[in-house]
């Protein structure tokens, strides 16, 4: 169901999913304005930062669709075609359903290599078919059963204006059709969220309203031999998705990270998270504050700052303390395993998303997919309403693509600012973090303004209005990018600082700096250097006299 022109940018190949995406969901009772909220950092070295569109479209009776795999674009198979779509930007659909995902992997003989249906076909399909989050748990787990599961364990987000899911499903292993999956509803006065481990452990069957799950969930554990006791205690996680180190350090972490921001209380789990205590965190927690869409794209932006596990602190963060971890994720010292830190927000994410459903509004006005590409630290979340009929020039996905640079496409231009920040991050940072919080507090101030316009308007009319104020915000903010590109080479080149003053650059008349500062190294990076190099010390005039 992927067309051509975006299977050339979707993923390439497949890597280790230990080191992918991160969702944080929250119901709207925990949200200030009522609003659901689910997040998603895309994560993979293989993915080129896009907003996809599927158009609403009606199909002729008898039409199929061909499934292409979303990682590999691997033709997998037909299916059959339904007779209407609803349009689709990005992660969102037009009555504001959204979905996001992590991959957990899981046990490795249950994937399907005959299975037609992988997990990024079934979040776009879904997308097209479903109205609600409830169905589109069913347009999901009816697709599995009928054409067969080809990914790996995967947990999804599930989000609609009244409800927020959390589905968890793992295939059955080659020519085993179908899927074992339990979905469970995130109470509405609280938040959850899932980094590439599964989450869900015990579970009621007895609450239809709230919990879903496949017939055969621990009748094909038992059957496997994975699991032989009391239904009661049956553990989707342990079961399909034991616990390991890593999924523990570089995945719950992520988890840990945002709900200690939001119960200080959860400070408690850091001993889980290092392996040292076996107690797991809830499924889900009821925040000590209400919620909003900036702060989630605030919480998008963690890299354990203020935890022991702080990415921009240590030799790794070199002398300039930059976040950024050379991949592998895990590597080895005498033989021994280890495994860097691994934040939310991370160097090789394509895109990331805050999708905020507000129930209050028409569905056109009401979604909003706060959208970015790249680490989400370093990048800006803008404005793309549910409502929009095509997406901006700057985030096509045939506006170049990971082998082909282009000089409008707002992937490259905001790689182009990480990637020379990285380099002296705890100068550039800062510089880049003021521009970004300009920027979102003015998205955050228009967004009313716009809604309040738009719901005065016919829905065709609201459509076209929003969007030229989505397009049009996505291209001036991505040209103001480049400029800060430009502005940061100025400021920076060469490894130094140019002084400014009331936001310019001193210079004198001829355009020249009277002073350049050399900030040097931290103290603490000058007392390893000598220590590793006594001979850098500079021997006195008295030395020098008495060389032999």
């Amino acid at each position: 169901m992927i067309k051509k022109t975006l299977l050339l940018f979707a993923f390439i190949a497949t890597f280790n999913y230990v080191s992918a995406c991160t969702n944080f969901l929250v119901g709207k009772a925990a949200t200030l304005d009522g609003s659901t909220l689910i997040s998603y950092n895309a994560d993979s070295y293989f993915l080129f930062g896009a907003l996809y569109h599927y158009p609403a479209a009606t199909y002729p009776a008898g039409s199929m669709l061909e499934i292409h795999d979303w990682d590999t674009g691997k033709y997998l198979g037909k299916i059959k075609q339904v007779e209407s779509t609803y349009s689709v930007i990005g992660n969102m659909n037009e009555h504001q359903l959204s979905i996001g995902e992590t991959t957990f992997g899981g046990r490795e003989e249950l994937v399907d290599t005959t299975g037609v249906i992988d997990y990024g076909s079934l979040i776009y399909i879904a997308l097209q078919r479903a109205r609600t989050a409830r169905e589109a748990i069913k347009v999901m787990t009816d697709l599995v059963a009928e054409y067969g599961y080809y990914s790996e364990g995967e947990s999804f987000s599930i989000a609609d204006p009244n409800e927020v899911w959390i589905m968890e499903m793992i295939g059955k292993g080659a020519h085993n059709k179908g899927a074992v999956w339990v979905a469970q509803r995130i109470p509405d006065d609280c938040v959850s969220a899932h980094a590439n481990q599964a989450r869900i452990t015990t579970f009621p069957y007895d609450d239809k309203n709230n919990c879903m799950y496949s017939e055969d969930v621990i009748a094909f554990a038992r059957e496997k031999g994975y699991f032989k006791g009391k239904n009661k205690d049956f553990s989707f996680s342990d079961t399909y998705a034991p616990l390991d180190y890593v999924a523990l350090r570089a995945c719950e972490a992520r988890v840990w990270s945002f709900f200690r921001k939001i119960d200080p209380a959860m400070d408690k789990y850091l001993s889980y998270i290092k392996g040292e205590t076996a107690e797991r965190m809830p499924l889900w927690i009821k925040p000590t504050v209400k919620l909003t869409a900036q702060k989630i794209k605030d919480y998008m932006r963690d890299q354990y700052e203020g935890t022991e596990l702080d990415m921009t602190k240590g030799l790794a963060a070199g002398p300039f303390k930059t976040k950024l971890r050379y991949s592998p994720l895990t590597f080895k010292v005498d033989s021994v395993e280890y495994v860097h830190e691994r934040p939310t927000a991370t160097q090789q994410t394509g895109f990331t998303f805050v999708a905020q459903m507000r129930s209050w509004l028409p569905d056109y006005i009401g979604g909003i997919l706060w959208f970015g590409v790249d680490d989400a630290a370093t990048s800006l979340y803008v404005p793309m309403y549910c409502g929009i009929t095509k997406v901006p020039e700057c985030y096509r996905a045939d506006n170049g693509s990971l082998l082909e640079y282009s000089p409008t496409s707002a992937f490259w231009i905001y790689n182009s600012v990480a990637n020379y920040a990285y380099s002296k991050y705890s100068f550039m940072f800062p510089d880049i973090k003021k521009v970004q919080a300009q920027w979102e507090t003015d998205f955050n101030a228009l967004v009313p303004a716009m809604d309040k316009v738009a719901v005065g308007m016919t829905e065709a009319d609201a459509r076209i209005f929003l969007t030229n104020f989505s397009n049009s915000q996505a291209e001036n903010s991505t040209a103001s990018w480049k400029k800060l590109g430009e502005y940061l080479l100025v400021k920076y080149m060469d490894g130094n600082i140019k002084a400014e003053k009331n936001g310019k650059f001193v210079q004198n008349d001829h355009k020249i700096p009277p002073t350049i500062i050399r900030a040097g190294y931290p103290e603490e990076f000058l007392r390893q250097m000598v220590k590793e190099n006594p001979g850098l010390r500079v021997k006195t005039a008295e030395e020098m006299k008495n060389r032999k």
